[in-house]
């Protein structure tokens, strides 16, 4: 697979920053970057709508995986305002929880851990899965081996799996020995996040490294279109959930309510689930 319409980082003269005010360069190419996942990825989102609301519609679940960054748009989908359950976050704090950047919990052991064959295993053995549910896999880079192999093992359970990932960041190198493939060799759907090898959107003359990433954002606008078009299908099926919403739209009361809808009915979906069978 290769990546329909790439970006391309956009060169800019570091000592051009005050000669157009309110000019901030990494903003029109992220506006870009959305037209691009608009005119290149509305197929594939459209599909993978489809697969999350036959999912949800049957009780199921559409799992979403990610680490490192990868985990924001695990995050953004639920449980947040102006989402609703059938979707069920997938976080290993080992691979995520890297804020403190070195020392204990810090980023190198996160990206040693996220490269071990066979912990996607583990993680896959805590569930029992239903027949129509979904696995989504984040991974922007698409090489790593527990990314990778969550894909895979997902599909060997039966789940239709959806990587969202960026076709030029995992064309640009070999996959790993150990692992044997990449993100999007494991997915039957794949959504391109349309993003740079490098990922950063920004060069600056005279700074050798690229700055300015684009693949969260890139991810967070694909999950919020699948969530917005899946709650649609759901809508014309008779079959939406509550949607956690603030109470300055509601009204107190009725917001505590879909609140405790919400939560009781992720509860009720992720207790059939969460019992994992004998191999």
């Amino acid at each position: 697979m290769v990546a329909t319409d790439v970006a391309e980082p956009v060169r800019i003269d570091a000592s051009s920053t005050s000669s157009t005010r309110g000019r901030v360069p990494w903003l029109p190419e992220a506006v870009r970057l959305l037209e691009r996942l608009e005119a290149t990825q509305s197929d594939a989102i459209e599909q993978a709508s489809q697969w999350c609301a036959e999912a949800i519609a049957s009780d199921g679940l559409v799992h979403l995986f990610g680490t490192g960054h990868s985990r924001i748009p695990v995050e953004e989908m639920f449980p947040r305002y102006g989402s609703y359950p059938g979707f069920n976050p997938i976080v290993e704090l080992s691979m995520t929880f890297h804020t403190q950047v070195v020392g204990a919990n810090g980023q190198r052991q996160a990206m040693f851990i996220e490269r071990m064959p066979g912990l996607a295993e583990v993680i896959l053995s805590n569930f029992a899965f239903g027949p129509t549910d979904v696995m989504m896999v984040f991974s922007a880079g698409g090489l790593s081996a527990v990314p990778v192999e969550m894909a895979r093992g997902a599909r060997r359970r039966g789940l239709r799996v959806i990587a969202v990932t960026s076709v030029a960041q995992s064309m640009s190198d070999e996959p790993n020995p150990l692992v044997g493939s990449r993100l999007l060799d494991e997915a039957d759907l794949v959504i391109d996040l349309c993003t740079p090898h490098a990922d950063a959107m920004i060069e600056i003359e005279g700074l050798e490294t690229p700055v300015g990433p684009g693949s969260s954002l890139a991810a967070v606008a694909i999950v919020n279109a699948i969530k917005v078009r899946t709650a649609q299908l759901l809508v014309a099926r008779e079959a939406m959930p509550a949607v956690i919403t603030r109470a300055s739209v509601v009204g107190a009361e009725r917001s505590r309510q879909l609140f405790d809808d919400a939560y009781r009915e992720h509860a009720l979906r992720i207790a059939r689930r969460t019992i994992a069978t004998e191999e």
